[in-house]
């Protein structure tokens, strides 16, 4: 994800310097390439091991990764503004605990991102969708305009809400039942038993959004996801494969914990969850 969107704003023309972990930095070369459903096309950008002065900061991290990063940025006020793409809704308030609520530009992307190698990203899946609260807009549209240009569909939306959930709900069961299956999405979507606890879990994420003030259509997000690239796959699927930590507790966690705050059951959620950590611990090295 940062990668894609480092490649991509330093294509339009931004001045890019992408934040990568002290000891990842002698690995990384002036150009970043990136191949994409859009076109491929490498781009000039600086790398460095902590956040300097910037005036827009896009955290791009995992959320497994979240507290570690923001020890990268030794000074919150020369940050001009956040704008997170983390997955999963609970980071907004610890984000904005941090840099102030103002200062806070609560995004999301869809799509399917991948890094190959040090500094070489790849976009496979045939959309990207940038949203953006409109408290960015006067901010981040001239780059907005420009990556609709290569290809993004981006949309600037009111209701943070709505905003945060519209994504959680597509994202959670796409990523709990690839993982919890390991299966492409295809699979999942077309095999009965599989698809009915994908299904079990979709409406769970809704019916908990809808109770937080959430503006979601359940049936259209079903609709929706059974349009989705039979091929794709889901991060916490790569992530599980490669023994890396998934993004449990910020995605199928939250959608949970915000059911439990209104007496709502999420059995199919919970059970998706389930299946992930025992696949997770198992290929832990």
């Amino acid at each position: 994800m940062g990668g894609t969107m480092a490649a991509c704003l330093a294509h339009i023309g931004e001045e890019v310097t992408v934040v990568v972990r002290p000891e990842k930095l002698a690995a990384h070369r002036s150009r970043i390439e990136f191949k994409s459903t859009f076109g491929s096309w490498a781009a000039e950008v600086e790398w460095a091991s902590s956040v300097l002065p910037t005036d827009i900061l896009w955290l791009t991290v995992k959320a497994t990764q979240l507290e570690s990063a923001l020890r990268l940025i030794s000074d919150p006020s020369s940050v001009g503004a956040v704008v997170p793409l983390l997955n999963g809704i609970e980071h907004i308030e610890l984000l904005r605990a941090r840099f102030g609520a103002d200062r806070v530009i609560p995004a999301t992307i869809a799509g399917e991102m991948e890094r190959v190698d040090a500094g070489r990203f790849v976009h496979p899946s045939p959309f990207l969708i940038l949203n953006v609260s409109s408290r960015g807009r006067s901010l981040l549209e001239p780059a907005m305009e420009k990556l609709r240009g290569l290809g993004f569909m981006c949309n600037f939306m009111d209701d943070e809400t709505t905003l945060l959930w519209s994504k959680l709900v597509m994202l959670g069961p796409m990523a709990l039942s690839t993982t919890a299956f390991d299966n492409a999405v295809g699979q999942v979507l077309t095999n009965p038993e599989t698809y009915r606890q994908f299904e079990g879990c979709v409406r769970e994420a809704c019916a908990a959004g809808i109770v937080e003030g959430a503006k979601l259509d359940t049936e259209g997000v079903l609709k929706t996801m059974s349009k989705a690239p039979p091929g794709m796959r889901s991060s916490m699927q790569k992530d599980v494969e490669n023994g890396r930590p998934p993004e449990l507790d910020a995605i199928g966690g939250a959608i949970v914990r915000a059911a439990k705050r209104h007496r709502l059951e999420a059995p199919f959620t919970e059970q998706l969850m389930s299946l992930v950590e025992r696949r997770a611990r198992a290929s832990r090295p």
